[in-house]
């Protein structure tokens, strides 16, 4: 679908880091990173959260629908920030679109569809070309299914607390394929990330031992039948 891009100042050894900020506060020695990983285990397995919000995350996400990045910002936690390709100045007269597989399964579906993108384009395009209506205005038209970049910056606890939501089997079928793809970018980042995502991004019922949601997958028990 996507592209998932890690960009440099993501800090490569998170749990060294989460350990070296740590042994700051307990008077410990800082300058050996192999105490310093250890240390930062030990904040993992004891649930010192607090820091996990030193380990910076920053990337590009490419690719994905404007309605699933909409959602994506509902997680605001930890004070991420983020900067968004502009609907005022980008050209969208021939934009792309993320097509759900329902309707790629649809022939009928899917020429609807493609004939309603293609009508839009056209219209965006008249109205700057023909009718001199300005960029920023024409852009009213785009619509949610509409590709998207932006360029996040978050830390290692805002990402475990959205993996609890977003890996749910519940979850926005987009926004599950989003978030995969994250874990999959950071787990090829280095070593440190791929022991965090395995072991700590799951869906919250691996977390409880029970389903939370109203309507459940079946994956894991309710707590009531428990």
């Amino acid at each position: 679908m996507g592209v998932i891009t890690i960009l440099e100042e993501t800090t490569k050894y998170p749990i060294t880091l989460m350990g070296k900020r740590a042994g700051v506060c307990w008077g410990a020695d800082v300058t050996d990173n192999e105490k310093n990983y250890k240390r930062g285990m030990d904040c993992l397995i004891s649930g010192h959260g607090r820091v996990q919000e030193y380990v910076n995350v920053e990337l590009v996400i490419d690719g994905y629908s404007a309605r699933v990045i909409r959602e994506y910002y509902t997680h605001i936690g930890a004070n991420p920030t983020r900067l968004q390709a502009s609907t005022r100045y980008i050209n969208y007269d021939a934009f792309d679109v993320v097509t759900p597989p329902t309707v790629k399964r649809n022939e009928n579906a899917l020429k609807l569809w493609d004939d309603l993108v293609k009508q839009i384009q056209k219209t965006v395009k008249q109205l700057e070309e023909e009718e001199k209506i300005p960029r920023e205005d024409s852009a009213m038209l785009l619509p949610l299914g509409m590709t998207t970049k932006i360029v996040d910056k978050r830390n290692l606890r805002s990402f475990i607390d959205m993996s609890h939501q977003r890996l749910c089997t519940r979850a926005y079928w987009e926004y599950r394929q989003l978030m995969q793809d994250i874990c999959k970018a950071l787990s090829d980042y280095s070593d440190e990330w791929k022991f965090l995502v395995t072991n700590y991004f799951k869906p919250k019922c691996e977390l409880t031992g029970y389903c939370t949601e109203k309507k459940s997958c079946g994956r894991m028990p309710k707590k009531e039948d428990l």
